[in-house]
C-alpha cells in the first residue's frame, strides 16, 4: 500500500497499489499522512521523495471507494473529504523539501500531491488531467493547494474541462519544475537531492518555512520576519560554520557526515 525506503538523509514514500494505479483510498491516505508526520520529526532527514510503483504515478481517488460513499450522509462525506485535505495540508506544511517524481499518468488528486511538493520532476510523456468533472464531481479539496502555486487562468480552464494536458504544459503553468525523458527521472531527482543535502539543514528548513510564512504574513510584518530570520541564522552555529568553512576553503561539517 505505502512502501517506505529510509536512509539517514533521504526518506522515500512510494505509493504501492499498482493494481489500481496507486489510487487513493482511506488506508493509503492515512498511511501517507502518518508517514509525513513521522518524517517531520526526524532531524537527520534532509529530503523526502514521493513516487509511485508500477506504470503510473497516481490515478487519483479510488472510484470504488468513492462510489461506496453514495449511501453515506453529508456529514460522513465531508469527514472523508477532510481526511484527504489533512493529507495535502500535512505535505504542504512538511518542514523538509518534498520531491515528487511523476511518471505515466497523474489524474485528479495526484495533481494535489504534485502541488504540495517543492520540486516536481515529470516524465515528458506523462498525461495529466483534473479528471473530476468528467465524473460529475469537482477538484475541490486539491484546489486550495494547486491554485497557490500555479497560473490560475490555465489551471481553472483545465479544472473546468477535465482536458488532458502534457508535461510541458504543466511546466509552463508552474505545476512541474523539470521535464525529462523517463530514463532521466532518477538522475534528475538525485541531482536535486544532492544539492539539498549539500546545503545547511537548518537553513533549508528555515527557508522553506520562510516561503510558506510570507504567503500569509501581513505586508507590514514582512520586514521584521525577513530581517529577524537572517539575524538569527547569521549567529547560529550552522551559519557560523558555513561562513567559516567557506573562508577556510573546506567542506562544512554537515557535508562531512
Amino acid at each position: 500500500m505505502l512502501e517506505q525506503i529510509k536512509t539517514e538523509k533521504v526518506w522515500t514514500f512510494r505509493l504501492n497499489r499498482p493494481e489500481v494505479k496507486n489510487a487513493f483510498h482511506p488506508e493509503l491516505i492515512e498511511a501517507l499522512t502518518q508517514a509525513f508526520l513521522s518524517v517531520s520529526k526526524v532531524q537527520s532527514v534532509r529530503v523526502v521523495i514521493l513516487e509511485g510503483a508500477g506504470s503510473v504515478f497516481c490515478a487519483g481517488a479510488d472510484l470504488n471507494w468513492m462510489q461506496s460513499l453514495k449511501d453515506a450522509d453529508f456529514q460522513k462525506n465531508q469527514q472523508d473529504a477532510e481526511r484527504l485535505h489533512t493529507l495535502f495540508k500535512t505535505i504542504w506544511e512538511c518542514p523538509l523539501p518534498v520531491v515528487c517524481k511523476v511518471h505515466g499518468a497523474a489524474f485528479g488528486g495526484a495533481l494535489g500531491l504534485m502541488a504540495c511538493s517543492d520540486y516536481v520532476v515529470v516524465d515528458e510523456n506523462v498525461q495529466m488531467s483534473f479528471s473530476e468533472v468528467k465524473l460529475g464531481i469537482a477538484p475541490s479539496v486539491i484546489s486550495e493547494f494547486v491554485l497557490k502555486k500555479n497560473l490560475s487562468s490555465l489551471i481553472s480552464t483545465w479544472m473546468m474541462s477535465g482536458i488532458l494536458f502534457s508535461a510541458n504544459e504543466a511546466f509552463h503553468a508552474g505545476l512541474a519544475h523539470k521535464v525529462c525523458v523517463n530514463s532521466e527521472l532518477d538522475s534528475s531527482v538525485e541531482r536535486f537531492v544532492e544539492s539539498i543535502c549539500n546545503a545547511g539543514p537548518e537553513a533549508v528548513r528555515a527557508t522553506k518555512k520562510l516561503v510558506r510564512d510570507l504567503e500569509v504574513t501581513d505586508p507590514q510584518n514582512v520586514r521584521a520576519l525577513t530581517t529577524g530570520l537572517i539575524a538569527r541564522l547569521r549567529v547560529s552555529a550552522e551559519g557560523q560554520e558555513g561562513l567559516k568553512s567557506f573562508l577556510e576553503k573546506r567542506k562544512p561539517s554537515w557535508m562531512q557526515k
